[in-house]
């Protein structure tokens, strides 16, 4: 199938690896033009040998002034862009309410929610010049369920169900689209080291931990960075012209997160 995206210009926040990175790749396949921004230095090096049509900085979304600054360069040099990604985010502290560290609450509000606030605003005047324009954010399955030890994360998160959903109304005049995608258990380092948080602090081992969360799915796997890479490159290309101010799940049907 031809998703139409050949010359499209693409933002992904946090595209160094991970899940941002698999998205970077799929784009690139398509044929599209792509601008990343990352903190980790080394990744981005390493995207960036990798990768070299990738247009790469080093950029903290949660800082407003900095996250203009990124995006005002990406799309000078792409000439305009169609789709912004934000997909930038941690995992926070895992730790009971009274046990949360203001500070630790504050950083993970700070990424995941008002580093998109951040982005979007500045990425808003070039996609109303685009034909195709875009902006899909990673919230997660804590978005619409929860998740006990895990406050700030799910707080965050539903924080990103209601800036999409307002995104999909404030900027449909300007026929650009705005949907979420909710993750469900997904494979790689950062859900290990959920997992190795939850493991300690609740004693359990690690296979414990791992089973229980699969208790909770109807299709008990992992899901794949490439399978969230595909859902984000069918919404931006023209195919998902319709499909707005959504909140997609991708989580092989979970029904609680443990």
């Amino acid at each position: 199938m031809d998703l139409e995206l050949r010359g499209a210009k693409v933002i992904v926040t946090a595209g160094a690896s991970g899940i941002g990175r698999e998205i970077v790749q799929a784009f690139v396949e398509e044929g599209a033009e792509v601008a990343i921004c990352d903190v980790d230095r080394m990744a981005l090096g390493v995207l960036r040998a990798e990768m070299p049509s990738v247009h790469v900085t080093h950029c903290d979304v949660s800082n407003a002034e900095e996250t203009a600054d990124f995006v005002q360069d990406a799309t000078t040099k792409m000439g305009g862009l169609d789709t912004l990604v934000n997909n930038a985010g941690i995992g926070g502290p895992t730790a009971r309410i009274e046990d949360t560290d203001p500070t630790d609450w504050a950083r993970c509000i700070d990424v995941c929610l008002t580093g998109q606030f951040n982005c979007t605003r500045a990425a808003i005047p070039f996609l109303r010049d685009s034909s195709n324009g875009s902006v899909i954010n990673m919230s997660s399955a804590a978005g619409r369920m929860g998740f006990a030890m895990r406050s700030a994360y799910a707080s965050a998160k539903w924080g990103v169900i209601g800036f999409t959903k307002s995104l999909s109304i404030e900027l449909g005049e300007d026929n650009i689209r705005a949907n979420a995608i909710l993750p469900g258990i997904v494979a790689g380092a950062r859900q290990r080291r959920v997992m190795e948080a939850r493991s300690q602090a609740r004693g359990l081992s690690m296979e414990e931990v791992e089973t229980e969360a699969f208790s909770f799915t109807s299709l008990k796997e992992f899901v794949t960075a490439r399978q969230l890479a595909d859902q984000v490159l069918f919404l931006a290309s023209p195919r998902g012209r319709m499909i707005s101010g959504q909140s997609i799940s991708v989580d092989g049907d979970l029904h609680k997160l443990g």
